[in-house]
């Protein structure tokens, strides 16, 4: 399995899918390359014992940076190879271009299906569905993107739905272990109000709107006395919630990067809801595993996991601008038996997204890759 690089939040599914596939005889090598762009700013490189850093060149090609790993002789020796789907990795042309040709393993694809985000030309889809219909197996990240490219030519039976996830289940064991003093104390460290305390929880970069963000927290906390957001992450926009966090009595507190299950559960137990104004991604799943329901936005480049998000059973999806965000922020505050509903919701349906669910779907479509002989 080649990775751009390995962020933290993805080792414990490498450890997870790796004991899983060996239950089936199955030997997994994660190989990487290096975070480049608003990756490495995020800081987020976790460490994955046995995995194989790959040479990496980066160049730049009509607007785009263009990466090339060296696999070596890693993809001659197994049966299957697992690559990102992204028209930027070129080590993915040449073995979907031979690899049926001269008898090289299996390759597949891993990832959103159609592009979330970005706008692509029409050259660049056409590109990305001819690049997928050459795939022996597509493994989606959710049933959104396997639709995608069934409708693109990819047979039904080669694509498998994983429902990416993050760890939810060390997130529901570190729930557990939070006691009510540690909330407590918590609040008095920050000068929080139950009740009237929200979340941040991403990178802090242009498609999460942190300037939008800041606006309806600010907002809120004109009409809200006590309202306070405590923003957890770091990227190139991590100066605009400083200086926010830096004017007198801001509701804005940053808190910098938040990656472990306990740090997560703290912040899940001490807040209310969780605010994503910009692109929602895994946040969604973190959001539906810490109980605390999500105030989004529809128009943001959100990716695949917006799909996990439900509202008025799990989330708010609010249009409009942000003094409408702030008026639902404020709305759902003032109302704990909506609130109270929208946490159930939200905890029935983390049931459906969790670490062992996705490895169970991928080692299930591999499975059934390896043994049909493609």
């Amino acid at each position: 399995m080649v990775q751009p690089y390995i962020p933290q939040y993805r080792v414990p599914f490498f450890q997870r899918l790796a004991g899983d596939l060996h239950d089936h005889g199955v030997l997994l090598t994660v190989a990487h390359g290096r975070p480049t762009g608003s990756q490495a700013r995020r800081g987020d490189i976790g460490a994955l014992p046995g995995a194989v850093p790959l040479p990496q060149h980066a160049f730049r090609l009509g607007g785009r940076t263009m990466l090339w790993r060296r696999l070596g002789d890693l993809a001659h020796h197994c049966d299957a190879v697992v690559l990102e789907q992204a028209l930027h990795n070129l080590e993915a042309y040449p073995l979907l271009a031979s690899a049926r040709l001269r008898g090289g393993p299996a390759v597949c694809l891993w990832g959103h299906g159609r592009t979330y985000g970005d706008r692509p030309t029409a050259a660049e889809r056409a590109l990305k569905d001819a690049l997928t219909r050459r795939a022996d197996w597509f493994f989606a990240y959710t049933d959104a993107g396997a639709r995608h490219v069934v409708r693109g030519g990819l047979p039904a039976e080669r694509v498998t739905v994983v429902r990416n996830s993050v760890d939810t289940a060390s997130i529901a064991a570190a729930l557990a272990r939070i006691t009510p003093g540690q909330v407590l104390a918590f609040r008095a460290r920050y000068g929080l109000t139950a009740g009237r305390t929200a979340l941040f929880l991403g990178g802090l970069d242009a498609p999460k709107r942190i300037p939008f963000l800041i606006a309806a927290a600010e907002l809120t906390a004109r009409r809200l006395p006590g309202f306070r957001l405590l923003v957890a992450g770091d990227g190139a926009h991590r100066g605009l919630v400083e200086q926010a966090a830096a004017r007198p009595g801001s509701p804005v507190i940053r808190l910098g990067p938040v990656t472990d299950a306990e740090g997560k559960a703290l912040l899940g137990a001490a807040g209310d809801v969780l605010l994503m104004p910009g692109a929602v991604g895994l946040a969604a799943v973190d959001s539906l595993a810490l109980s605390t329901p999500m105030i989004t936005t529809p128009c943001a480049a959100h990716g695949p996991e917006f799909d996990y998000l439900q509202h008025d059973r799990n989330a708010l999806i609010v249009p409009g601008g942000e003094a409408e965000f702030a008026d639902e922020v404020v709305s759902l505050l003032a109302d704990p038996g909506r609130l109270s509903a929208l946490r159930r919701a939200a905890r029935e349906d983390a049931r459906h997204y969790s670490g062992e669910v996705m490895s169970a779907r991928f080692t299930g479509g591999l499975l059934r890759l390896i043994g049909t002989g493609n």
